[in-house]
Order: structure tokens, then sequence, then C-alpha cells
């Protein structure tokens, strides 16, 4: 798929799957729940329609996403992590702690087409108690107080 480092080593074969431009952010929207060509391509300002294409079918032929046909005619399909795809969420989860931690990019809400910050006050839709905004790729913590 990507780069051949010529190493026997697990994050040099982990990297040439997964080190291509685009390819984690593709996971990283899959893990939240964009599933269509066009949710993709929207959610990554700068990809070309090919360069999506050519990603998706490599992650399909790795076996980390498998595509359904959503729809004959036109036929369209809609993507899916498989088991190897999932298991990722830990790795893209843990960039996006590092990331937040050292780039200086926070946990804010911005407005989806205009991109203004958006001050929001988070409840636990369950316990209604005061949450904090978290990680979204992280797994489901307890609510927080």
């Amino acid at each position: 798929m990507g780069r051949n480092y010529e190493q026997a080593c697990p994050v040099a074969k982990a990297l040439e799957l997964l080190g291509e431009r685009w390819t984690l952010l593709i996971v990283r929207d899959l893990i939240l729940g964009r599933s269509k060509f066009n949710e993709l391509q929207e959610s990554l300002p700068g990809i070309t329609a090919s360069v999506l294409s050519e990603r998706l079918k490599n992650l399909e032929k790795e076996g980390v996403v498998d595509s359904r046909l959503y729809s004959e005619h036109p036929p369209r399909l809609s993507y899916h992590l498989t088991k190897k795809g999932r298991d990722l969420g830990k790795i893209v989860g843990a960039l996006y702690d590092w990331g937040q931690k050292y780039t200086g990019v926070g946990n804010r809400l911005v407005g989806r087409k205009c991109g203004h910050s958006l001050e929001v006050d988070y409840f636990c839709p369950v316990c209604k108690s005061r949450a904090q905004p978290q990680n979204p790729l992280a797994a489901a913590g307890d609510c927080q107080d």
C-alpha cells in the first residue's frame, strides 16, 4: 500500500499499511461514524476523490475496511471498519490524546459550516450531570460531576 521500509519490525509494517497521507484520517472518520464516500470527502478538506477512492480500496484490500452496496441506481457504497480496522481505535485515540496535549489544539466545538467556536455546556443525557468534553475516539467513560 505505502512505502516499503524493508524491515521486519511491526512498526515499519504498520506504517507500510497506514502511513500514507489521509489514511489515518479516513480511519478516524470511519470510527466517528462516517461511512459514505461524500461524508468522508466532506470531512477531509483537500482530499481529492481519486485519492480517497484509492485509500479506501487499499484499506479494503488489507482487510481494514469492507464496503457495502447501499444504492443500486446509481451504485453507491458505504464503508465500515472490520474487526482489524476497529482495533485501530486505540491507536487513533492515543494520537488524538497526544495531539491534544502537545499541539495546542484543545477539545473545542466549532460550527460545522461556519467554523466559529461554540460555548456549550455538556450534560450527560442519561444521568443529567455536568460532563466534560472527552476524546471522541476513546471508549465512553463514566459520567463526571
